[in-house]
């Protein structure tokens, strides 16, 4: 894949499940070939705001726009090849093989007839190659540990071949080791192919860690945007997620840890 700039941003967005605003008129730009992580508390509204972005929710206010055209004015088939998403929960039928999942990947290109050519089975090698499965490409689904279903996963949106990749949590329920596993596949498509990758993480420290660009989200409005050293500091931990904390630094003060001291009384917090 050629590396590309893109224009990925909401203006004035309004995301809400049925009558409840869960995102109220949110502005940002997402940084072109960088990987920004999503973090706030339990309901501020990251993979609402994911979803919005991935057109799985339409703003009941407001627009989401890829390189200046609304996302919901466009054909699916077109923006599928430019965006994929790797939602938190994914299912797919029993009895599937691995490769069999990748290959769904690859829909957005398929004709009338749905048969793989020459440049499908690449792009799923490739997956398959880049996330570490080729060995299970022919093990069921099933027989995976969570680790391996999720990286099958992963590889299925990169067999996509999109320049925009999008993922809700894409390290929920792994043990550790698994989690630094799929982040470090994620880290490694980004340092070869510079695409821009949104995502939504829970652990503040793998956050910054891991992006270059971090969206603090609390109340379903923006708290705080920046680089992790801008993002992660006593004065966001306080104001977003309500503890006292120190910051330390690891890879040789490359980015900042967070260590949390204790919960804030909540009565204390301006909000």
């Amino acid at each position: 894949m050629m590396s590309t700039v893109l224009d990925l941003r909401c203006d004035d967005v309004t995301l809400a499940y049925e009558e409840n605003d869960v995102i109220r008129q949110l502005s940002l730009e997402i940084p072109s070939q960088k990987i920004t992580a999503l973090i706030g508390p339990n309901g501020s509204g990251k993979s609402t705001l994911l979803r919005g972005l991935a057109r799985l929710m339409k703003p009941t206010y407001g627009a989401v726009y890829l390189d200046g055209q609304a996302i919901h004015q466009m054909p699916t088939k077109q923006l599928a090849r430019r965006l994929a998403i790797l939602p938190q929960r994914a299912e797919a039928p029993d009895g599937l093989l691995v490769r069999e999942l990748v290959a769904f990947g690859r829909y957005p290109y398929q004709g009338f007839l749905g048969i793989l050519g020459e440049e499908d089975d690449a792009r799923i090698d490739a997956a398959l190659e880049l996330t570490g499965m080729q060995p299970l490409a022919d093990r069921l689904l099933g027989e995976l540990s969570g680790g391996q279903r999720q990286l099958a996963w992963l590889a299925m949106a990169l067999a996509q071949d999109t320049q925009l990749l999008l993922l809700d949590e894409p390290t929920t329920f792994l043990d550790l080791s698994h989690q630094l596993e799929v982040l470090d596949v994620l880290e490694r498509l980004h340092r070869k192919q510079q695409r821009t990758i949104v995502m939504v993480l829970h652990d503040i420290n793998q956050a910054a860690r891991y992006s270059q660009h971090m969206i603090a989200l609390r109340d379903g409005k923006i708290a705080a945007s920046g680089t992790p050293w801008e993002i992660v500091t006593p004065t966001m931990l306080a104001d977003v997620f309500e503890i006292e904390a120190e910051i330390a630094t690891a890879g040789s003060g490359k980015w900042p840890i967070c260590i949390p001291i204790r919960r804030r009384d909540s009565s204390s917090v301006s909000r």
